[in-house]
């Protein structure tokens, strides 16, 4: 009897799973597991903050690990488990594997370098141990090199890319793969292997409460997906907007594969192609996800933090202390733009922000105060809830205008009128900064433009309650044109 080991990463789920389908094909027996991988996790404590028993508090493990113990859960109602493990995927693999006895390990492609580097590693150890190693698309419907220009060569603007990627889908693109097991498929794990699944305070984490406003697992999604559905003919008009409930919510389920893409795109699709116009904005935000993993893919030194325009490299930004005091007050909602800091204590306290209000702060952090897009990059990699590289690295760099069909360096949004068009009431403002609450829909976006008796008359004191800009606009505006010549001068040269 062929045996078969699933190896999960970021597709947790049971159903419409690529890796999990082929090995219930192709095997009798089957089992499943995931690494808490220590090259991962590790770096993870030395950043931030630890709590008085030495814990770190990160939202994006604890949602795993909640979503792993249901899934462990439903697996032992069907007669298997999860074997999951805390240590080095490199090492973990190979071992379990060979414990087991398998045949084939079963997984789904990862397309980060450092992601594809460890399973080269994978795969020639198990090939050592005479185990197959199987990989498969599962969390992209187009991946790589699969849409090209006419010319054989790779996109680097989104538009004609996704013109080419709706051309290209066809039904079979979006078909779910059956993951129905046959009765005691899913086998019992041996004993010796059956260990405690790890805790989260054994792994140096502590639980962060987010399951109170994201819970995980495929049934959460699920929820979330059909919330979404209800309001998605009203997605394009309610998206801009972050004081309503304009948007899916299904990013952090989509990062770790609790959903399938394919569901998704499916759902969208369909809608799209019976007129709803929200439907076809929200298929388009789909496939942009879709054009920066094949961006990454095709350009892995993106992750080594350069410029997919090489000439912006040359930009100086802001240095030393002042850079790192202006970077600060960024990161602490402490700027003196409601809009801008709202944001900022959105992400700190939740580990979501709006995808507006992404666009707002990343721009704020570039063009307003100078500072290095990969300072932002990184403060986002830790604090997301739904950090995923390749979009990250996309959305950095196209709010610094360094990236693929980025914004153009002259475009630099103004934080007062953004916040004047999508908050205008000041709804969001009032939500994070409860401080500004009595000021008028008019003061609210710029209180230190506020007269004195208004903010005397709703309690602040400027500096006190709430501080001065940290910059002004429209100088920063001139700065970062004076600052991006560089770029202008070496393309006209």
């Amino acid at each position: 009897m062929q045996k078969a080991l699933v190896w999960l990463r970021r597709d947790l789920r049971l159903y419409d799973n690529t890796a999990l389908h082929h090995a219930l094909a192709e095997a009798g027996q089957v089992w499943l597991t995931f690494i808490f991988d220590k090259d991962i996790l590790q770096p993870l404590l030395k950043k931030g903050e630890l709590d008085a028993k030495g814990l770190k508090h990160d939202r994006r493990v604890d949602f795993i690990w909640q979503g792993l113990k249901q899934m462990d859960e439903e697996l032992r109602s069907l007669g298997g488990g999860l074997i999951v493990r805390f240590g080095k995927p490199t090492e973990c693999i190979p071992q379990i594997a060979k414990d087991l006895g398998v045949n084939t390990v079963f997984t789904n492609h990862d397309y980060e370098p450092s992601a594809i580097a460890r399973d080269e590693t994978v795969a020639s150890s198990l090939e050592n141990l005479g185990i197959h190693f199987e990989s498969f698309k599962d969390q992209v419907i187009f991946e790589k090199k699969e849409i090209l220009t006419n010319s054989n060569t790779v996109f680097s603007v989104f538009t004609p890319y996704k013109n080419n990627w709706l051309k290209t889908l066809q039904e079979k693109d979006l078909a779910p793969y059956d993951c129905t097991p046959k009765p005691g498929q899913f086998a019992v794990i041996p004993k010796k292997l059956d260990e405690i699944f790890p805790s989260l305070e054994s792994m140096g984490f502590v639980s962060t409460g987010i399951e109170a406003y994201l819970p995980a697992g495929s049934a959460a999604g699920q929820a979330f997906l059909e919330d979404f559905l209800n309001r998605i003919d009203h997605y394009q008009i309610g998206r801009d907007f972050p004081a309503i409930k304009g948007v899916s919510y299904l990013s952090t389920h989509l990062r770790f594969g609790m959903l399938s893409i394919r569901g998704l795109v499916r759902e969208a699709h369909r809608r799209m192609l019976a007129g709803s116009m929200g439907a076809t904005i929200w298929l388009s935000e789909l496939i942009w996800r879709d054009f920066y993993f094949m961006i990454l893919a095709n350009h892995p030194r993106l992750a080594d933090g350069v410029s997919f325009k090489p000439d912006y490299d040359n930009i100086v930004w802001e240095s030393g202390t002042n850079a790192k005091k202006l970077f600060a007050a960024w990161c602490a909602g402490k700027t003196g733009y409601p809009l801008v800091d709202a944001a900022m204590h959105q992400l700190n306290q939740s580990g979501y922000m709006h995808n507006r209000l992404r666009m707002v702060v990343a721009s704020f952090l570039t063009k307003d105060l100078g500072i290095d897009w990969r300072w932002g990059e990184a403060y986002f990699a830790e604090h997301l809830n739904d950090f995923e590289l390749s979009s990250n690295n996309g959305g950095w760099q196209w709010a610094s205008s360094s990236g693929c069909d980025a914004q153009p360096y002259f475009r630099i949004f103004n934080p007062i009128t953004q916040s004047e068009k999508f908050d205008s009431e000041g709804k969001f403002i009032k939500r994070y900064l409860p401080q500004l609450e009595k000021l008028s829909q008019k003061s609210i976006h710029a209180p230190w433009l506020s007269g004195h008796l208004e903010l005397e008359a709703a309690g602040i004191l400027l500096v006190r309650d709430y501080p001065m800009p940290i910059v002004n606009h429209d100088e920063a505006r001139k700065n970062t044109l004076v600052r991006y010549s560089v770029v202008k001068k070496i393309n006209v040269d």
